[in-house]
C-alpha cells in the first residue's frame, strides 16, 4: 500500500514539476533577466571599466554569464522536474501515514486537504518571513546564514502546523465545540507563529533594488510555489481516485 502512494506521488509530482518549470519559464525568467542585468550594471559602475582590457575582460565575462543562463533555461525543466519527485515521493509517504487521520471521506479531498496544509507550512509561512530575492539582493558573504534561517523557518513552521492539527483533533475527540476549540487553536497558531517571526533574523534588505521588480519577482515565486503544490495536489487525488475505481478495496 505505501509503495502505491510512493509511486503516484513520484509521478504527481514529476507532473506538477513540470507544470511549474512551465510558469517559471514563460513568466519568471523575464524577471530574473532584468534582475541578472541590473546586478551586472551595479557591478560594471562599482569597479568603474575603463581600460580596454578591463572592458574586453568585461565582455568575456558577460558571454559566459549569457551562456550560463541559456544553460540554466535549459535545465530549468529538468530541475523542477527532479524536485518535483522528490517532493512528491515525500508527499505520498506522508499521505500513506496521514490518510486514516484526516477527517475528508475520500482521497481526493485528503489529497487536497494535506497539499494545503503542508504547502502552508513548508512553502507560504517560510516565504512571508523570507520572501524570494533575486540576484542582487543581500550580500553574497551572509548566503549561506540566510540559507539557514530559511530551513529553520521550514523546519518550525511546519512543526507548528503539525502541532495545530493535532491540537483540533485532541479537542475534537474530548467534545470541545466548535467555536472554542477552532478559537483556541487559532490562536494558538497565530501566537506560536508570532513568535517565529519576532525571534528568527530579520530577512536581507533589499537595499536600492527596484521595489516593482523585486515584488513581481516575488509574487511569480510564490505563484510558482502554489502551482507546484496544486499540482500535485491535483495529480495525486486523480491517480488515487483512478486507483479507487479500479480497485476499490484500496
Amino acid at each position: 500500500m505505501v509503495a502505491s502512494y510512493l509511486g503516484r506521488g513520484l509521478v504527481a509530482g514529476l507532473l506538477a514539476g513540470l507544470l511549474a518549470g512551465l510558469f517559471a519559464f514563460f513568466v519568471g525568467e523575464p524577471l530574473l533577466d532584468r534582475a541578472i542585468a541590473l546586478e551586472e550594471k551595479a557591478e560594471a559602475a562599482h569597479t568603474g571599466v575603463a581600460h580596454a582590457h578591463m572592458t574586453t575582460s568585461h565582455q568575456h565575462e558577460s558571454g559566459m554569464v549569457q551562456l550560463s543562463r541559456k544553460v540554466q533555461k535549459v535545465g530549468l525543466f529538468f530541475a523542477t522536474g527532479l524536485s518535483g519527485s522528490f517532493l512528491g515521493g515525500l508527499f505520498g509517504l506522508a499521505f500513506a501515514f496521514f490518510r486514516g487521520r484526516l477527517r475528508a471521506t475520500s482521497d481526493w479531498a485528503r489529497s487536497l486537504s494535506l497539499a494545503a496544509a503542508l504547502f502552508a507550512g513548508v512553502a507560504l509561512l517560510p516565504f512571508l518571513k523570507y520572501p524570494a530575492n533575486p540576484p542582487g539582493v543581500g550580500s553574497p558573504s551572509t548566503i549561506g546564514s540566510r540559507t539557514t534561517d530559511y530551513f529553520a523557518m521550514v523546519a518550525l513552521s511546519l512543526l507548528v502546523v503539525v502541532l495545530a492539527w493535532y491540537a483540533a483533533n485532541s479537542l475534537r475527540q474530548r467534545g470541545v465545540s466548535p467555536p472554542i476549540r477552532q478559537v483556541a487553536v487559532g490562536v494558538g497558531f497565530v501566537v506560536l507563529l508570532g513568535l517565529l517571526f519576532v525571534g528568527l533574523p530579520a530577512p536581507a534588505d533589499p537595499g536600492e533594488f527596484p521595489a516593482g521588480l523585486l515584488w513581481n519577482y516575488r509574487l511569480v515565486s510564490l505563484g510558482t510555489l502554489a502551482l507546484l503544490w496544486t499540482g500535485l495536489a491535483v495529480f495525486f487525488g486523480a491517480l488515487c481516485e483512478r486507483a479507487n475505481r479500479k480497485d476499490p478495496s484500496e
